[in-house]
């Protein structure tokens, strides 16, 4: 009996999907519900499982390769020489014989043997690089860390990499900035190899820079000294410019995966939307206040510490359901006309934070936000954003929202020109919290002050009812007593 390995749908938004990683070859013996190769979709990586025991005979979709979800990826027998003739039209990424619309992670068992044909198997793709035999605790510590597997040493049984190995790979990296690893890691350069020169040895981006133009750069002999002239004379006109040389290439990191998908989707909302951002200062010491005061007395309750994002999305939230105009969408009717279809105002307030990772930017949304407390708000945020950071985000955390807040105040930026996040109608940028002189009552005080940024799509909303809303959310932030009225 052959079983079928389909590309799995993680998710609603869930179209296709692309083939990380095969962490079994073929012929190898398998298990039901053991991890048979992991899978990225638009912003997600995750592990899919063995839907039976047996063999994997046969890989039909290679790593790297990207397949509408619900394709056969592979096949599996129950025995190691089992005829693989029943299956012999599969053609590869061909759909499972399944309807659309299964649930998450389930796999697909084959459907009744196909009648005997004396046509020859499709042909089979190269067989997958070897396996690198690793525990899971030392796939995950890689993961998180940045690190290929590939430059680990392993010392457990038959070379096998456990976590120590990597621990002591990472404890002998030099220390290194995050935008020189990842260049790194695209460009395939050891970081032992690279001299730092930040401090204390800390290797920048322009070490690594200078390190792959090093590799790259080709060997040219010296030319021949030029003679000497007896005495120099001034030019009669001046010399045409000397033509500027060709720039060198780092390194080419195909627009793909998420990177692929971010682009889409900023070129889509600047071409489709009528984009405008106002922008204002908000006196943030109260908001500083209670923040710091609401660390102190939820510290035991959390387990770690409420951070601004958590009120921002409480406030936001609030903002939303007063100003319910704010919280829409506009669904087309299929024509090419951007101003035709139905501004249709949405019953939930579900309000997305924009997550800086290592994969690129992600938004995962806390949803009903403005049902929820700010203690149940504070928890949903941090294992959103954990899981996003590794990878381990599921399709329908990342989508869905209705708002989206942007902060770029960890960066030391001010103020600044969000873009929406289709389909929504707004985003709020923040930016950071900063002392800064101010007038109170004709009198020059020292306040906490904050930039608001909120960029909406006119062709929705107005002006003044959008200026309305930032208006509100700067009183909130200025009075945030306000959120338990």
């Amino acid at each position: 009996m052959v079983t079928e390995v389909i590309m799995p749908v993680l998710g609603e938004t869930m179209n296709e999907g692309t083939v990380v990683e095969w962490l079994k070859q073929e012929g190898q013996p398998v298990r039901r519900g053991e991890v048979l190769f992991t899978v990225e979709s638009d912003k997600a990586t995750l592990e899919v499982e063995a839907p039976a025991d047996g063999f994997l005979r046969q890989i039909l979709v290679p790593a790297g390769t990207t397949v509408p979800v619900l394709t056969v990826v592979g096949l599996i027998t129950r025995t190691a020489d089992e005829p693989l003739e029943e299956s012999a039209n599969r053609q590869i990424g061909e759909p499972a014989n399944q309807q659309i619309g299964k649930s998450a992670n389930q796999q697909a068992i084959s459907a009744p043997p196909l009648p005997l044909s004396p046509s020859p198997l499709p042909p089979r793709p190269p067989a997958p690089a070897a396996r690198l035999f690793a525990s899971p605790r030392a796939r995950k510590l890689a993961r998180e860390k940045g690190i290929d597997l590939a430059l680990v040493s392993g010392s457990g049984p038959d070379g096998r990499i456990v976590e120590r190995d990597v621990a002591a790979y990472l404890a002998a990296l030099p220390a290194v900035t995050p935008v020189a690893r990842r260049m790194a890691e695209q460009a395939g350069l050891d970081l032992r190899t690279v001299q730092g020169s930040g401090p204390g040895g800390r290797i920048t981006k322009e070490d690594v820079e200078r390190a792959l133009a090093a590799a790259l750069a080709p060997v040219v002999p010296a030319p021949p000294a030029a003679p000497v002239p007896p005495t120099p004379l001034p030019p009669l006109a001046p010399a045409p410019p000397t033509p500027a040389a060709a720039a060198e290439t780092i390194a080419e990191v195909p627009l793909i995966g998420v990177r692929a998908v971010i682009a889409r989707r900023m070129a889509e909302s600047h071409r489709t939307t009528a984009p405008v951002t106002l922008t204002t200062e908000a006196d943030a010491t109260e908001f500083v206040v209670v923040r710091e005061r609401l660390k102190a007395s939820l510290a035991d309750e959390l387990g770690f510490n409420l951070g601004y994002n958590d009120l921002l999305i409480k406030l936001v939230a609030r903002a939303l359901r007063e100003f319910p105009y704010m919280n829409v969408r506009l669904e087309g009717d299929g024509s090419a006309d951007l101003t035709a279809g139905v501004i249709r105002q949405l019953a939930q307030v579900h309000v997305a934070l924009a997550v800086d990772t290592e994969r690129g930017l992600l938004v995962p949304v806390v949803r009903d936000a403005d049902r929820k407390g700010l203690a149940e708000i504070a928890r949903e945020v941090r294992e959103l954003v954990e899981r996003a950071r590794i990878g381990k985000a599921l399709p329908d955390e990342l989508s869905g929202s209705t708002f989206t807040i942007t902060n770029l105040g960890a960066y030391e930026v001010d103020a600044f020109t969000p873009i929406i996040n289709l389909p929504e109608t707004a985003i709020l940028g923040v930016g950071r919290i900063k002392p800064r002189p101010a007038v109170v009552d004709g009198q020059v005080y020292v306040r906490q002050t904050m930039w608001l940024s909120l960029t909406f799509d006119h062709r929705l909303v107005d002006g003044a009812p959008a200026a309305r809303f930032l208006q509100r959310i700067r009183q909130l932030v200025e009075e945030p007593y306000l959120l338990l009225a």
